[in-house]
C-alpha cells in the first residue's frame, strides 16, 4: 500500500466501521501500523493484543497516550460523533495533528442526514444541506470544521457520508432475536443503507489513492424499512412481526427523526472516483451474506 512506503493508519474512534477498515488495510503487506481510540481500557487492552495500538479516548479531555502514534500518522481516519462543541479530534488533539509530519490523508465519516428530507426524491453529494435535527446540524459543522482544517494543512481529505450501517452483529437479524424488530410501514418510506464491509473496503481504497472530496456511501438499492424485516425473518425461518401504521406505532424521538427523513441517496460519485462497485449492492445480498457468515 502507499507505493512501498507503507501506511501509518489512525482511526479516532476504533467501533464497528473502523475494525472492518483495519482488516481491509491488514490485507495489504505493506501497511505499517495501525493505532486508534476507544471508549474503555478493556476494549484497549483486546485490541493490543489484536496488534492494534489502541488508545483510550472519551473525548471530552486529551488522550493521555495517543498523540505519539497520532503525531506518527500518516492516514487518519475520524469516526467519533461531534458534540456541542465541535470535534472531538480536532478540539483536544489539534496540536498532535499539527505536529503529524507524515500526513497525507484525512478521512471524516459524517452522515446522510445532512441532506434532510427530499420526500422519497433521488439526491447526489450536489444536493442542499437542510439537516432536520442538532445531530444532523453538528454533522455539517464538523464537515466544514475538517475542511477548514485540510486546506491550512494542504492535506486531501475525503469526506464519506454513510447511509444506515450494518454487518455481521449489527443487523435486522440481532433485532428479530431480541425482540426489537419492528415492520412500521409509512407509505412512500425508503432508506439506504451501507454494508460494513463496504465501508471498510472503500474507505482502504481511498486511503490508497489518497481521496479528496465528499463522497456519498449508499447501497444501490433504497427500501422500505418493512422489507428488511420481512426478509431476514424468512431467511430465519421465523413469522415476521406484525406490521404497524407508521401513524399507531410506538416510537422513540431517535426513530421519530430517522422517519423525518425520506430520500434515495446515489452513490454513482463514490464508485466512478474509485473505478469499482460495491461488495454489497442491496439488503437482499447483504442479509443473505450475514446470514451464512453468522450459520454455525
Amino acid at each position: 500500500m502507499d507505493g512501498g512506503m507503507g501506511m501509518n493508519l489512525f482511526c479516532f474512534g476504533f467501533g464497528f466501521s473502523c475494525d472492518r477498515v483495519a482488516q481491509f488495510a491488514k490485507e495489504c503487506s505493506q501497511t505499517v501500523s495501525i493505532g486508534g481510540t476507544v471508549r474503555s481500557l478493556e476494549k484497549a487492552q483486546r485490541l493490543r493484543q489484536g496488534g492494534i495500538s489502541a488508545h483510550v479516548f472519551i473525548g471530552k479531555e486529551p488522550g493521555e497516550t495517543l498523540g505519539p502514534d497520532l503525531r506518527a500518522a500518516s492516514h487518519i481516519v475520524f469516526s467519533i460523533p461531534p458534540g456541542e462543541g465541535g470535534d472531538p479530534a480536532l478540539l483536544h488533539h489539534r496540536a498532535d495533528l499539527d505536529r503529524a509530519e507524515n500526513l497525507q490523508w484525512l478521512c471524516y465519516y459524517s452522515t446522510v442526514g445532512v441532506y434532510g428530507d427530499f420526500g422519497g426524491a433521488w439526491i447526489d453529494e450536489g444536493a442542499p444541506l437542510v439537516p432536520r435535527n442538532e445531530r444532523s446540524d453538528r454533522r455539517v459543522a464538523a464537515e466544514e470544521s475538517w475542511r477548514l482544517y485540510a486546506r491550512e494543512r494542504g492535506v486531501p481529505l475525503a469526506i464519506l457520508r454513510l447511509a444506515g450501517i450494518y454487518g455481521a452483529g449489527r443487523s435486522t437479524f440481532d433485532k428479530l432475536r431480541d425482540g426489537t424488530a419492528h415492520r412500521v410501514n409509512k407509505p412512500g418510506q425508503v432508506f439506504n443503507r451501507i454494508h460494513v464491509d463496504d465501508i471498510g473496503r472503500i474507505t482502504v481504497l481511498a486511503a490508497e489513492a489518497r481521496l479528496e472530496g465528499t463522497f456519498n456511501l449508499a447501497d444501490d438499492e433504497p427500501a422500505p424499512p418493512q422489507d428488511l424485516v420481512s426478509y431476514a425473518a424468512g431467511l430465519m425461518g421465523v413469522a415476521p412481526p406484525p406490521e404497524v401504521p407508521f401513524a399507531s406505532a410506538d416510537k422513540t424521538p431517535m426513530q421519530r427523526s430517522f422517519y423525518a427523513d425520506n430520500k434515495r441517496v446515489s452513490n454513482r460519485a463514490i464508485k466512478t472516483a474509485l473505478g469499482i462497485e460495491l461488495l454489497v449492492s442491496n439488503y437482499r445480498a447483504g442479509l443473505d451474506s450475514i446470514s451464512k457468515e453468522e450459520r454455525p
